[in-house]
């Protein structure tokens, strides 16, 4: 995070003097916070790292070509992450940027911009915690497969950008790789999710065959060819090379005549960009690009800092609005413990959402009316940790030991805010947790307690099955192996995990409980919000109940598949 300007601290006292809302609302402006979002193994860790690469925070990206050889990359640190290959946690980088498009300031100085990338999990099991995430950012990219194209969970997180409005920018990824035609995938984007993409630039070369990006103007006109040299494994910054669109011609030839043809075609049915469309969430500009080589990776950090929207004011749970330049407020979207081995911290991780964050402050915790010490704030990349002085809108800050703080808290200054809770969405899998040792209950209880308030997965009760035997309630299977490793290596538990025969969860109220507990193949639990969840065993037994018992409440919850 940036230090106080000198102008902010008294030369007395070093205590930071107030911000004005005119130096708030410049720092807001100059943010960009978004996520990186996909199907599972599109890229997004290798895109982080290229975008990390590109901002010059770290020198060499981590990653190699194949997942066997692989180097786990420098987002990933949980044991199980690198030993898959995959990601299911959430890590925030902030990195300075200057656009190579930006032009100059009154004072001939350069804008330098705040990047806040949130990365997030890259399975689809994981995928409520990447539902959380997009809570925290102003803008998302979406990564796409050339080869595959639209895949389930990016249909799924297309939507639900689209339901909380937040605008996308398309990155065609792995463009070094055969894949199909790019013609064809805008044709798919449109028709499938409805939402007309306005490429930027135009691959000058096909699938497996990446020369370079054709930069398209007015009327889909080339104005520019960017070219890419590669490097040993993708390690490094790709060179680029700007040729005009006649010296493309004569280096490319026919190639650059056929990329140029389609990008005029691409005007000719109204796929231009357009920013007031872009930002109602109705087209999404396209950028076509290779993260494991470098490609297209600068043009996508400029389209961000061009195109994408700066942190905006939020409503309130009341309906009204929190500006940026209001007093310090922010939103936890994320809890996380067992980081790092040596320290058995708890992290919440918090949005700025207006006013400035100082270190060292007490802020309110909106849920129970209590005080919060901020002393210890970090911002975290993998296990690289680093002290977090102050923040602004649209940072992303750490706070340690925040043991009352759970995913939808809010924290603020001076007069009270609380915004929106953050939905729990619907599980689909379900197992019974128990300590295979008696003697280890107190430190199963206190396991069990933990994983619950992060989110890892839902803890639900009944009087039957009772304390000792909670059931685990997750949108994907692979959460249970998660809180069975961390049982294991926090808390020195062994549990033992039960699949439970459900399929699926409804809301449901008091009045409903006794006759729903009666039916062949339903439940009832309390969650540890104390919200009641009837689980029942699949979709048809859940239709004869509402045929029979319409009088009984089964409401579905966020996401809901059946």
């Amino acid at each position: 995070m940036s230090t106080p300007p000198a102008s902010a601290v008294s030369e007395s006292t070093g205590v930071p003097k107030p911000r004005s809302g005119k130096e708030v609302r410049a720092e807001a402006q100059r943010r960009r916070t978004f996520a990186v979002i996909s199907h599972p193994d599109a890229g997004k860790s290798t895109l982080t790292e290229a975008l990390a690469l590109h901002a010059k925070v770290i020198s060499e990206a981590g990653a190699v070509h194949g997942k066997a050889g692989r180097k786990s990359t420098v987002s990933d640190w949980m044991e199980m992450e690198k030993a898959r290959g995959i990601s299911v946690s959430s890590t925030a980088l902030q990195f300075n940027y200057t656009s190579s498009e930006s032009s100059p300031g009154q004072d001939g100085s350069e804008t330098v911009n705040v990047i806040n990338l949130v990365d997030t999990p890259g399975h689809s099991d994981f995928s409520e915690d990447t539902y959380r995430v997009l809570t925290a950012v102003d803008a998302a990219v979406m990564l796409i497969d050339a080869a595959k194209g639209l895949e389930p969970q990016t249909l799924k997180l297309f939507q639900v950008c689209r339901h909380r409005g937040i605008p996308v920018i398309t990155v065609i990824n792995k463009w070094d790789r055969p894949g199909r035609a790019p013609l064809e995938l805008l044709d798919e984007i449109d028709e499938r999710i409805g939402l007309t993409p306005t490429p930027l630039f135009w691959p000058v070369g096909i699938a497996g065959d990446f020369r370079g990006l054709l930069r398209r103007g007015e009327d889909g006109i080339a104005t520019e060819y960017v070219k890419f040299t590669r490097t040993a494994g993708g390690a490094k910054i790709a060179p680029e090379e700007h040729l005009t669109a006649d010296e493309a011609s004569d280096r490319e030839g026919e190639v650059w005549t056929e990329a140029a043809e389609e990008s005029e075609l691409l005007s000719a049915s109204g796929q231009d960009h357009d920013q007031e469309m872009f930002l109602a969430g109705q087209t999404s500009p396209v950028i076509f690009a290779s993260a494991m080589l470098n490609f297209g990776v600068r043009q996508i950090l400029d389209t961000l800092v061009s195109l994408a929207p700066p942190p905006r004011a939020r409503l309130d749970i009341e309906g009204n609005p929190r500006n940026v330049d209001d007093p310090f407020s922010a939103v936890v979207f994320k809890v996380q413990a067992g980081m790092d081995t040596a320290h058995r911290d708890r992290l919440a991780f918090m949005r700025v959402v207006s006013g400035v964050f100082e270190r060292g402050m007490v802020v309110t915790h909106a849920q129970t009316g209590k005080p919060f010490a901020t002393k210890y704030a970090l911002t975290v990349f993998g296990r690289e940790r680093t002290t977090v002085e102050n923040a602004y809108p649209g940072d992303v800050v750490g706070l340690v030991n925040a043991t009352a703080l759970a995913p939808g808290h809010t924290l603020y200054v001076d007069k009270k805010v609380e915004f929106p809770p953050i939905p729990s969405f619907a599980p689909e899998h379900f197992a019974i947790l128990r300590a295979e040792s008696a003697s280890k209950y107190k430190q199963f209880r206190k396991a069990v307690d933990q994983l619950d308030s992060e989110g890892v997965v839902q803890i639900l009760r009944n009087d039957i099955r009772g304390d000792a035997s909670p059931v685990m309630a997750a949108v994907g299977p692979m959460q249970f192996e998660v809180v069975a490793a961390r049982m294991k290596a926090e808390y020195n538990v062994e549990p033992k995990i039960e699949p439970l025969g459900y399929a699926l969860a409804r809301r449901t109220d008091a009045d409903s409980v006794d006759e729903l507990n009666r039916q062949r193949g339903v439940e009832v639990f309390m969650r540890s919000d104390g919200v009641l969840l009837a689980l029942v065993s699949d979709k048809w037994r859940l239709q004869y109940i509402q045929k029979e018992l319409p009088e009984l409440t089964l409401e579905p919850l966020v996401a809901a598949t059946d």
